[in-house]
Formats: structure tokens, C-alpha cells, sequence
């Protein structure tokens, strides 16, 4: 079913159909997570509705999105979202396989980002729907496919920003590193202070030298059971 929602009151809205990609968790802590500057041109590989590029607009409203998607349902919402919110010009959609984009550039984007399917196609459990599964499994690209993309769209110099489980953290790191994206900056995910870390930010540049920060963890609970301050500005909490 077709929905809208609106980030805060005020602020962009944005559709979206729960039977296709439901707004989550990981789309908003990878949206805050890249250190974006004025202008900067950033391609959303595999973008769904649109979600990431809008919470990236709200953060910095000068930069450029282009999100690439398989899906033409899933590309409708996401240009009806840019045109309900006045975005066209920041906000567009290409409905392409991210494997094969000989209409974008190489080297013309200085961020990339990416919420990639967290399993590979024999594990994890298996999605009703097959653009969830798509979503969850690598069933329409792999791992390997996204970083190939990454690598030919990122200037030289250009980041890419990834959320993904650590249970693979060794995987897509030798990944990237393969690719010539190198690890500069990694955040790991935790529920509490006390529990394991369940996911990651990462972010890479593309012919970056060795060299990797490893920053404070991003609790989504204190000590109190209540979402931290940290995740209130996440979900623009604070705005309301």
C-alpha cells in the first residue's frame, strides 16, 4: 500500500509502498553519515523510493542526487517525492541495472552511496516479496557488482559510504581495497553501550592512502532504554 510520510513537521515528505522498500533504520544512519560539502554530486546506487536522497538534501539542501533503481514502481515514487517537495533539479531518478550505466559518467560523482543487500543468495532468511528479497539478497546484484559501479563513478579522490553487517566487515573491506576503494573511516552500530555491534558505517575513497579511523560507536539506546540524542537527530527528532 502507497504511503506518506514527512521527515519533520515542516519538512520534506516522502511516499512510499510497504510491499516495496518500508523506510529503515539503516537508510537514515547512512544518510548523517557522510561529511558532505556544498555542491557535491552524490549517485545512490540501488535507491528504492528515493529515501537516501532526500534525507541527504535535508542535511545539506546544495548537493545533487542521482539515485539509480531497478524497479519502475520504485522509480515512480521517488520522482513523484522530488516533485512533491520541489526537488526535481536536486532529485533524479535513473531506472537502470547499476551494473550497466554508460549514461552517467565515470569519475563524475564525488560521493557515492550504498545500502547493499546484506546476504548473499544461499543465507538469511528469505523475503515474502521479490523486491524485498532483492533488497535483503543478492538475488539482482552482488556485493562485488556495487563496488565495480562505485569505482567507475567516483572521481579520483570521491568517497563512498556504505551500511552493512559486520558479520561481512573482512569481506567488504578485502572488497573494496580490490577495487582501489580504500577504508578511511569506519562507525560501528550498537544497540547499548553493552551489546555487540550488529552493523557498520563505512566510508572509502577512491585512491586514498592506507589509514583507517575508527570513530566512537553510535549507541541507539542509553542507558535510560530511551533513543540517544545521537539517533533523535538521526530520525530529525530534534526538529519536531
Amino acid at each position: 500500500m502507497e504511503k506518506t510520510d514527512q521527515l519533520w513537521p515542516g519538512g520534506f515528505r516522502f511516499l512510499f509502498d510497504d510491499t516495496l522498500f518500508q523506510p529503515g533504520t539503516d537508510s537514515f544512519l547512512l544518510s548523517s553519515f557522510p561529511r558532505l560539502k556544498c555542491g557535491d554530486h552524490i549517485c545512490d546506487l540501488g535507491g528504492g523510493t528515493g529515501l537516501i536522497g532526500l534525507l541527504l538534501l535535508a542535511r545539506e539542501p546544495s548537493v545533487h542526487v542521482t539515485e539509480v533503481e531497478l524497479q519502475s514502481q520504485a522509480c515512480s515514487l521517488c520522482r513523484r517525492s522530488a516533485a512533491l517537495n520541489g526537488l526535481e533539479d536536486s532529485l533524479q531518478c535513473i531506472e537502470a541495472d547499476l551494473r550497466h550505466l554508460p549514461m552517467l559518467r565515470p569519475g563524475s560523482f564525488d560521493w557515492v552511496v550504498a545500502n547493499p543487500p546484506y546476504f548473499t543468495v544461499d543465507s538469511g532468511a528469505q523475503a515474502k516479496t521479490a523486491p524485498r528479497r532483492a533488497a535483503r539478497s543478492e538475488v539482482t546484484c552482488t556485493l562485488e557488482d556495487i563496488l565495480i559501479s562505485a569505482a567507475r563513478l567516483l572521481r579520483w579522490g570521491g568517497r563512498l559510504a556504505l551500511v552493512f553487517r559486520t558479520e561481512r566487515m573482512a569481506e567488504l573491506m578485502d572488497a573494496c581495497r580490490h577495487h582501489g576503494l580504500e577504508p578511511k573511516r569506519l562507525r560501528l552500530v550498537q544497540n547499548t553501550i553493552a551489546s555487540a555491534p550488529a552493523l557498520f558505517l563505512l566510508e572509502c575513497r577512491r585512491g586514498g592512502r592506507t589509514g583507517l579511523q575508527i570513530e566512537p560507536p553510535l549507541l541507539l539506546q542509553g542507558a535510560d532504554g530511551k533513543p540517544t540524542a545521537e539517533l533523535d537527530a538521526v530520525y530529525f527528532r530534534d526538529k519536531r
